[in-house]
């Protein structure tokens, strides 16, 4: 039985493209990047720079980046993810490193397989340019969960500090140093901003509409509306904060409920394309009879665009509102 390890080896040099990107990516901007770290971004580019302004400027030039760049041709549909996840890379960067990767994963398959070399550079592109957005997704959903997680307890340090007798500025300030990233940064951020004269209000309205939070806006109303009209904060953000506590334990409780039918659904998805890259390492002379058949082109195509319809159904049955 003929065996064959191109598949595989596809396979191998696209995780090698995610590892690669990865590297790259905290070679450039050092550990703090990450959000596995405990101190954050920003503190560490105080302790290396110590110019607060310069330190704000350049997180607000990355923070700002991919929306304003929505206007480059195929890049908007990275730029919403991009921005949550907060990639420092600027979007030329972004662009120019799909490039990269796919010149090196044509090497690679230059090396590895022995496909055409129209079919070497088209994958070649898709692993490029598939890599970059499986990696900017992996990295938003990351830090999209990080940030729901942290807010409840980031509000009640607020209240805490609010009842000992701190301002909100102060409060804001107390929470960029003892939280970590990715709140820690936001709140620095917002804390810096304040200090040089902008109004908390509007630097939460914009940190919330950045991040498409529910939550976020949550905050940022409660703080405008105790600004216009007068009252404890610090009873208003109690309150908030055991809200979006109960909405967080009923995400959570919703997800569990529902992950066998998205396991389910990624299974049935994924099961296909499982299949037929079996079928190419354990028998890759398997279409061999009917491949320079007249119709072969026509069905496979047909096959692709039911995949792909299968993946975007069965995505859309399993994702439950709440």
């Amino acid at each position: 039985m003929q065996i064959s390890a191109a598949p595989v080896i596809y396979i191998l040099i696209f995780v090698a493209v995610l590892m690669l990107v990865e590297g790259i990516y905290l070679t450039v901007f050092g550990k703090s990047i990450s959000l596995n770290s405990r101190v954050s971004r920003r503190l560490a580019l105080l302790q290396k720079n110590g110019n607060r302004e310069e330190v704000l400027d350049q997180l607000r030039k990355e923070m700002g980046q991919h929306l304003a760049a929505r206007g480059i041709p195929l890049y908007s549909i990275l730029a919403t993810k991009a921005q949550k996840a907060n990639i420092a890379f600027s979007p030329k960067a972004l662009i120019g490193l799909m490039g990269v990767l796919s010149v090196v994963s044509f090497l690679g398959l230059t090396i590895g397989t022995e496909t055409t070399p129209a079919i070497r550079g088209l994958i070649a592109v898709v692993m490029g340019v598939g890599g970059i957005y499986t990696w900017v997704n992996k990295k938003a959903k990351k830090r999209m969960a990080l940030m729901e997680e942290q807010l409840p307890d980031a509000v009640e340090l607020m209240v805490r500090s609010l009842r000992v007798g701190h301002p909100f500025s102060a409060a804001i300030g107390i929470v960029a140093k003892e939280v970590a990233d990715p709140l820690g940064t936001e709140f620095g951020m917002i804390s810096d901003e304040a200090a040089y004269g902008r109004d908390v209000s509007e630097s939460l309205k914009a940190f919330a509409e950045r991040m498409d939070s529910q939550d976020l806006r949550f905050l940022a109303v409660a703080v405008t509306i105790q600004q216009q009209s007068g009252g404890n904060l610090a009873e208003i953000l109690e309150g908030l904060a055991k809200v979006v506590r109960a909405r967080f334990k009923l995400f959570r409780r919703v997800s569990a409920i529902t992950a066998e039918a998205k396991w389910s659904g990624m299974f049935l998805s994924a099961f296909p394309i499982g299949a037929l890259i079996m079928i190419q390492v354990i028998k890759p002379d398997y279409f061999d009879e009917v491949k320079d058949t007249p119709e072969f082109i026509p069905a496979c195509l047909v096959v692709a665009v039911f995949l792909v319809l299968n993946i975007v159904f069965m995505k859309i049955m399993v994702n439950i509102k709440v």
